[in-house]
C-alpha cells in the first residue's frame, strides 16, 4: 500500500479533484419538489411586488391628473442667474 491512499485518511489535500457524490433517486425527487415549491414562492412575491407597483403607480397618477385638472401649478423654483460682477 502507498502512503497517502490509505482508507482512513479522509482529508482533502488543497488542489485535490474530489468527484462528486452520485445522487439518488430519492434525493433528485426531494430536490425538484423544492425547487418547485421555491419557484411557486417567487412567482408569488413577484406577482404581489407587481401588483403593489402598480397600485402605487395609478395612485400618484390620480393624484397628478386631480392636481392638472384643478390648475393649481406645482411648486416650482426659479433658478436665480448670477450677476456678473
Amino acid at each position: 500500500m502507498v502512503q497517502g491512499e490509505g482508507e482512513g485518511e479522509m482529508t482533502k489535500t488543497p488542489g485535490q479533484y474530489e468527484p462528486p457524490k452520485p445522487i439518488t433517486k430519492a434525493e433528485r425527487a426531494a430536490r425538484k419538489a423544492f425547487r418547485q415549491v421555491d419557484a411557486g414562492k417567487a412567482m408569488t412575491e413577484h406577482e404581489t411586488a407587481q401588483k403593489a407597483l402598480s397600485a402605487n403607480r395609478e395612485r400618484l397618477k390620480a393624484e397628478r391628473l386631480a392636481r392638472e385638472a384643478t390648475g393649481t401649478p406645482v411648486a416650482a423654483k426659479k433658478a436665480k442667474t448670477k450677476k456678473a460682477k
